[in-house]
């Protein structure tokens, strides 16, 4: 599988009606994939490792869906294997009063992963331009009224373009996927959770309420996308619906980036090789 027919390439215009939420690149089963999947997964603990102990570069992976898509599954599986030391997970959920008294990148800036970490977001700082957008709430941000223009939403795309060009510049690899599930396939997952008791505290009446905007969603993806998938930080339109396929092309991607950076582990000079010599004999020598 090829990341190009994946990613989204800097100034297109995205049509998520017109992109397959089905889309499995030939594979016909879970069964089909399991083995190019463990593959994947045992090349980015291996990789990870090299990351971490390399101490330059970070990886950001963010992960964008409507509910129900499969962030959680996707992280918990295609994550697995990873060095907890070298990981950290972020989820973002509705501001708290403490971050609406500052930017809306402020709680972000708080989250980024350190050098030679993978830093994972599910959800992240473009529900600012998602839910705030749908549900209008940007006065509810505390931002001075004079400078809530018309051009707000560029503003942030804007905004947004240049924080994700910083990180980039200073080392931070990003890698941002959006899960692409259709309507059709949320409200079979919805009536799982409901049906399946163990499943249950994963649906609320507020999942039901957000499905009436979905239209809306859609929309705001679309624009954010176009706007923000950058060659320094792409967005991947990742077809949701086959659970193993996702879980499948989200490894390929992240393990194809790693691959690409310089990684390699640290090599020591002639007076530390000396000095790892010395510890040897004396750890031989002694009980």
């Amino acid at each position: 599988m090829s990341s190009n027919k994946l990613i989204v390439r800097p100034n297109t215009k995205v049509d998520l009606s017109k992109i397959p939420t089905d889309f499995t690149d030939g594979y016909k089963s879970e069964e089909e994939v399991s083995n190019n999947l463990e593959k994947n997964i045992q090349n980015m603990i291996n990789l990870q490792d090299k990351l971490y102990a390399e101490n330059k570069y970070s990886l950001l992976i963010i992960f964008q869906a409507m509910d129900a898509a499969g962030k959680d599954g996707t992280i918990k599986h295609v994550m697995s294997g990873l060095n907890p030391q070298g990981t950290q997970v972020n989820s973002f959920k509705q501001p708290s009063l403490e971050e609406l008294n500052h930017d809306y990148l402020w709680r972000i800036n708080k989250c980024l992963p350190e050098r030679g970490k993978i830093g994972i977001f599910n959800r992240s700082h473009y529900e600012e331009v998602l839910v705030v957008k749908v549900h209008n709430l940007i006065e509810k941000e505390k931002i001075p009224t004079e400078l809530i223009t018309k051009n707000i939403w560029q503003q942030r795309y804007s905004e947004i373009n240049g924080f994700e060009k910083y990180l980039f510049e200073n080392g931070t690899i990003i890698l941002k996927f959006f899960l692409h599930i259709s309507k059709d396939e949320q409200k079979r997952r919805f009536l799982k959770r409901i049906d399946k008791k163990s499943r249950n505290w994963k649906f609320s009446d507020a999942d039901l309420k957000e499905r009436e905007y979905w239209d809306e969603y859609q929309k705001c993806y679309q624009e954010a996308i176009s706007s923000t998938s950058k060659k320094y930080a792409p967005w991947f339109i990742i077809p949701a619906d086959h659970k193993w396929y996702m879980r499948l092309a989200v490894s390929e991607i992240i393990v194809d980036a790693m691959k690409k950076l310089p990684l390699g582990y640290p090599r020591l000079d002639e007076e530390q090789l000396k000095k790892l010599d010395a510890c040897k004999e004396k750890l031989e020598n002694k009980r």
